[in-house]
């Protein structure tokens, strides 16, 4: 998610390759957080490839930016 924050969209492999994850687990992790609208995927061809990118939605970055300030809020109780 913070990838998709500071990027407009990220494509598949740059994403793969980031993470360090094989596809399979990159497009298990991503099947969630787009049925729960956090994150828009978008498939389009390029010759004859798949290019598949994500991008955060708006309620995407509303869920990150909490979930941010959770971890923020459980740092300074310790």
């Amino acid at each position: 998610m913070s990838a998709l924050m500071v990027n407009e969209d990220v494509n598949f492999n740059f994403l793969k390759q980031l993470l360090e994850v094989t596809d399979g687990n990159l497009a298990s992790h991503m099947k969630p957080l787009e049925e729960n609208k956090y994150v828009k995927i978008s498939k389009s061809f390029i010759g004859k490839k798949t290019n598949t990118t994500y991008a955060i939605t708006k309620l995407g970055e509303k869920a990150f930016r909490a979930h941010l300030t959770a971890l923020e809020e459980m740092i300074k109780g310790l």
